[in-house]
């Protein structure tokens, strides 16, 4: 007589139990990371448009600054000029008013010509000086004693010479409104007229 084994249900119930639940793992895996992936290229895609606004912003401020510029130091004081009014206030009370301003910068390339005329004129202490050179840790001492030292020790020496440039505005400034004669293009100097309006408190 032969005798018949047949394998407990059981385990067979068991191991599709275990493979159903494998696959809900892998299946629930999926749905998270396809759901991360959205959420991801989402935020993604807001960003580049948010980059992209910015830019847009940035462009429009630049324009509307040069066209501020166009207005407040040409259009305006040049209108008010020509009909000679020196000063005007608007129906909501603001005043508008018209004033020199003065900017002032050193060409680099004249630099020491430029550094030059104001030693031989007087105004050498607008004139800024800067020597340095680099010491390791340690040498905090011989820093201190070499300082008035370092040309005839031959050592290496970074020299740097400016003037301000709100000195420089100040300066030029006063000079011109004293009648003193001021290299223009050595000192980059440009008088504009700009129109200001005061608002009503």
């Amino acid at each position: 007589m032969v005798n018949t084994f047949h394998l407990p249900q059981t385990l067979i119930t068991v191991q599709e139990v275990q493979m159903a639940d494998f696959e809900s793992a892998a299946k629930k895996l999926s749905t998270v990371n396809e759901t991360g992936l959205s959420q991801v290229s989402k935020l993604a895609h807001i960003q580049l448009s948010l980059e992209e606004r910015v830019t847009q912003l940035e462009g429009e401020l630049k324009q509307a600054k040069t066209d501020l510029r166009a207005v407040a130091e040409d259009q305006l004081p040049a209108a008010m000029a020509e009909h000679n009014i020196s000063e005007l206030k608007l129906e909501d009370g603001s005043s508008i008013s018209v004033s020199k301003y003065y900017s002032a910068s050193i060409p680099k390339d004249r630099a020491e010509e430029a550094y030059n005329w104001l030693v031989d004129n007087n105004f050498g202490d607008l004139i800024k000086n800067q020597v340095a050179t680099n010491f390791v840790r340690g040498q905090e001492t011989q820093a201190e004693e070499f300082a008035s030292e370092l040309a005839d020790r031959g050592m290496a020496v970074n020299t740097k010479k400016w003037v301000e440039p709100m000195t420089l505005k100040a300066f030029v400034k006063d000079q011109t409104e004293q009648g003193q004669n001021i290299p223009q293009e050595l000192f980059g100097l440009y008088i504009g007229e700009k129109s200001k309006i005061m608002k009503r408190k």
